[in-house]
């Protein structure tokens, strides 16, 4: 292994028209120290045209010019440089105009002391380091606001690309097509909006595009799960508290609401709140006005109230479980998201979606996946939406070992077809096509290739023994009805 470099010394300049005093500087000097000597001020001068010199030490009496008259150049010219005057003479003017007009850092008196002159330009130098490092702080200063505002407008227009209506996956055919024209609609109006669906089907995704697509999309967008906190601490988030109005407040903490002023607020899971607790977020949404714990006055705040629910809050207002008023201003507009077995058409285009996704989060790339892959993930109804089949891709991905990801990877629940769990009249009604008796036997027939398929990972050796065919019988029959692999 070679060894570090070693550290750079830092440069000192000496002036003296004496070489013998010239010779005994440098040999105090040069241990800590990379020191440049010269007889003059023209010949220093010109080794600090070319030399980088961060410390000057000069003789005050010299032929030419005097070391004041020296100083001076050097602070008009490398300001940056400390500036040490030596001197065998105690001229009070030369004192003076050395600090008043050559601003020097030291006046040092001959005879000098090696270890009080060595200590001198020690310091010296750890001042021109502090300089040095000042400078570079305060240009950083001076230049991190217009840099600091770009990054920050380059993450809005990111976060604005990326949570707008075109970042929600979708076909032409796509029910979603229906909930995307509403947001568009809607969104640059402040009304409140209820946004219903399963959970799982991207309802905060939803929220977020009405956001951004609003007059508030530069301003916050805070988000609260409502059904997670009992009643005391989700009122707490939500309005904040003074300090002390309950045990543990050591200082006063804002609240959701004051966090989103200005912005948007939304309120996931509204529908498991109490009563109790409804109320009070009544107020805030008819007076514009909260009250944090422990406060004395209320607080006024400009919020866009974004609320979802998978419950069916109108069954639950008739059941009287959830406020009639209440309901009225959340649902100025109502939005609901269809589940992805409603919208299976969209899957294949989705599944590549988070693919990538998954991707990026892994850094593990493939190619994407089979037909069969695709196929098996299109078929599956999707209980828990979106959010499972999100993660049944990073978990494929996980386990692959090939370029592609094909169905073998796929979890058990998701190779079986809803055919292989259906009773024996529901699969009569799955094959009750038109036609005669041949049709409906080749119905029936496909579809039980394709389970069997399914339920085989797409082994052909294993399927065809299982059906009583050879490889070649049952790679016709796959052919006849479509379901060869691409």
């Amino acid at each position: 292994m070679s060894a570090s470099p070693k550290p750079r010394l830092p440069t000192v300049l000496v002036i003296d028209d004496e070489i013998r005093s010239q010779e005994a500087l440098r040999r105090t000097l040069e241990d800590d120290f990379d020191v440049f000597t010269a007889s003059s001020g023209e010949e220093a001068e010109r080794i600090m045209e070319t030399e980088w010199v961060q410390i000057v030490v000069c003789d005050q009496r010299m032929p030419g010019m005097t070391g004041v008259e020296f100083l001076k150049t050097v602070r008009s010219q490398w300001p940056d440089t400390l500036r040490i005057i030596l001197s065998g003479y105690t001229d009070a003017e030369d004192i003076i105009a050395g600090v008043n007009e050559a601003g020097i850092y030291q006046y040092l008196m001959k005879p000098w002391q090696p270890e009080q002159l060595l200590l001198t330009l020690q310091t010296a130098a750890r001042v021109y380091r502090l300089q040095q490092e000042n400078q570079r702080l305060s240009l950083e200063l001076r230049t991190a606001e217009p840099v600091l505002a770009r990054r920050v407008e380059l993450k809005s227009e990111r976060v604005k690309r990326e949570f707008a209506l075109d970042g929600m996956v979708r076909t032409p055919a796509s029910p979603l097509n229906a909930v995307c024209g509403l947001v568009e609609k809607i969104a640059p109006f402040d009304l409140s909006v209820l946004i219903s669906g399963e959970s799982g089907t991207g309802k905060e995704m939803v929220a977020r595009a009405i956001h951004y697509r609003s007059r508030r999309a530069d301003k916050a967008f805070v988000i609260e799960h409502c059904g997670a906190l009992p009643d005391q601490l989700l009122e707490a988030e939500l309005f904040g508290y003074k300090r002390g109005a309950f045990t543990g407040a050591y200082e006063d903490r804002s609240g959701r609401f004051q966090q989103a002023d200005g912005g948007t607020i939304f309120l996931d899971e509204i529908g498991d709140t109490s009563t109790t607790f409804q109320v009070k977020l009544l107020r805030v949404l008819q007076e514009g006005e909260f009250r944090p714990l422990g406060a004395t006055r209320p607080q006024s705040v400009d919020v866009r109230v974004v609320a979802a629910t998978h419950h069916d809050l109108e069954a639950e207002v008739r059941a009287g479980t959830f406020r009639e008023d209440l309901y009225y201003r959340l649902a100025t507009v109502t939005l609901h998201v269809p589940a992805l077995r409603e919208r299976a058409m969209d899957i294949p285009l989705l599944a590549g979606r988070l693919l990538e996704a998954s991707q990026k989060v892994l850094g593990k790339v493939v190619d994407g996946f089979s037909t069969e892959a695709l196929a098996c993930l299109a078929a599956y109804p999707w209980p828990g939406n979106v959010r499972e089949l999100q993660n049944e891709i990073l978990r494929m991905l996980a386990l692959a070992d090939s370029p592609r990801l094909g169905a073998e990877l796929l979890a058990p629940r998701i190779l079986r077809t809803p055919a292989v769990d259906q009773q024996p009249d529901d699969l009569l009604d799955c094959i009750a096509v038109d036609g005669g008796l041949k049709e409906r036997m080749e119905a029936l027939e496909a579809r039980v290739l394709k389970e069997t398929m399914i339920r085989h990972r797409w082994n052909k050796s294993r399927a065809a023994t299982e059906l009583g065919l050879s490889r070649v019988g049952l790679r016709n029959k796959l052919l006849r009805y479509g379901l060869e692999r691409a």
